[in-house]
Order: structure tokens, then sequence, then C-alpha cells
């Protein structure tokens, strides 16, 4: 792969993904790429490349930005956010929200499914509190391949051992031959969409959320498309309502959107 295939794909993935990559990550893009080159019938990667400057094959572009996105993922990663969302953020939300008892909560760059389901459990864990009450899941991600996997709730032995405490496992998963499946009930509770996070979500007809986990992706944006994220989540989160980050993002000179809530980590409110 040569400077000029180099710089072709870099504004594919800043343009489509809101991705930054920089030329030492150029080894990144030959390993990833290198698999679908072949399943195209291609012999090299410059090939591939060629391909689809030459083409514009949309699913050939999907398909890359499939295979760059990072996907690093794990139940309940960093476990506090979790504890606040049952603790002190739900019954909050449902303070303000009596009157409709209706809540939406976002996983945004849900990538394989763990968080998603993690929110699930959290709310199942709550019992009887929530009786009554219309509690929306929406769970997104660019890459159609990881909704596919989320959709199917299946994990590996080792997935299921990332975060994942034994109890729930016996609780919301059943057993197969080869790893374990999230149990209907709690699938049922998540509805998966695909979402870039560079479009406009009020546009988009996402609708109006209480809570927003969007958790560990901003970090591999550029200032710029972080403010871009930021201004969109803004326009559908209620005023009430909870942006969740993750441990390395904040909104802190990026963003007037939002304000940092006092007394609490990786926690933020709309600016008011």
């Amino acid at each position: 792969m040569n400077n000029t295939e180099f710089d072709y794909l870099k504004q594919v993935l800043y343009d489509r993904a809101g991705l930054v990559v920089t030329p030492e990550k150029g080894y990144l893009i030959e390993s990833r790429l290198a698999p679908l080159a072949r399943r195209s019938g291609l012999d090299s990667v410059s090939s591939f490349i060629g391909e689809i400057r030459r083409t514009r094959n949309e699913v050939l572009l999907k398909q890359i930005i499939d295979a760059m996105t990072t996907n690093e993922t794990l139940f309940f990663r960093d476990a506090w956010p979790f504890e606040r969302l049952s603790k002190s953020l739900m019954p909050d939300v449902m303070e303000k929200t009596k009157a409709s008892r209706r809540i939406r909560i976002w996983s945004a760059a849900c990538s394989s499914g763990q968080e998603p389901y993690s929110l699930a459990m959290t709310l199942a864990e709550m019992g009887s509190v929530l009786d009554g009450w219309q509690v929306e899941i929406v769970a997104t991600d660019i890459s159609d391949g990881m909704l596919a996997r989320a959709e199917a709730g299946r994990y590996s032995l080792f997935e299921v051992s990332r975060g994942l405490p034994d109890y729930m496992l016996r609780k919301y998963f059943v057993p197969e031959s080869d790893g374990w499946r999230v149990k209907d009930e709690l699938r049922e509770m998540v509805d998966f969409r695909n979402y870039n996070l560079l479009d406009d979500p009020y546009t988009s007809g996402m609708g109006s959320f209480d809570v927003i986990f969007c958790r560990n992706v901003l970090i591999y944006f550029d200032e710029a498309t972080r403010k871009r994220v930021f201004t969109g989540l803004s326009k559908i989160m209620r005023p009430w309502g909870y942006l969740c980050l993750g441990g390395a993002e904040t909104v802190v000179g990026i963003s007037d959107a939002f304000r940092v809530l006092t007394g609490e980590r990786g926690l933020f409110g709309l600016a008011r």
C-alpha cells in the first residue's frame, strides 16, 4: 500500500466514520483489509483499494468501516456506570417522568452488545420498582456485523468471563455447546439499530432520551468530530437527562452543550 492509497483510505475512514488513522497505523490497515481483499478475489490490499476507488462499491466501503472499527468491549465495563444507573440515575429520571412512566436509554456504539445487555440486566435487577414503567433500551452501532452478533446474543466462554458476575450468567443466559446465549426475555428488552454517530440523531428519527451511554468511542475521534457528536447528542437528550462517557472522555474544553455534574465522575448534564 503506497502513500496515495493510504491517504485515500484515511479520508474514507474519517469522512464516513470519524476515525483518525495516522501513518504509523498503516500496518493495521494492511492486516485488517487483507482478508477482505482475498474474499473479493484480489491478490493484494493495493488491488482491493484500487477496486474501491474505481467502483465506489458501497458494500466494500461498509466492509472497510466494519474491519477498521475497534470493537473492544466487555460486560459491565468499569462497573460504576451501571451502579450509578440503578442507585441514582433511574430514581431521579423516574421522578422526572412519573407522568408518562416512560424512559428511554441509548447505548451508542454498542459493538457486540455487552453494554446494552449489561444495561438490561441492571434494570432487571431493579425488580418490582419498575413495575408499570415502559423502559426502552436502544442500542446502535455503525457495523452491521457487530449488530448481527449483538442481536444473536451468543457469547464465548471467554466473553462471559469478562466482567459478568456468575450469578447473572446463570440467571440471564442459557448454556450452548460453544458458549452462552442471552435469554429471550433479556434480548427483547433491547432494540438494536444501525446508526452512524456522525449523523444528526435529531433528523435521523432517534427520538429523545433520558440516559445516553456513549462510552469509549470518542477517544478514536479528533476534537472537531467529538464536538459534532456532542452537538448531536445534546439535541435529543431530555432536559433532566444524563450523558455517561468513558473514563478517559470529557466534554470539558470541547463542547458547551453539556456541563459537568458536581460530584459525579463521567456523568454530564445539559448546559443550563
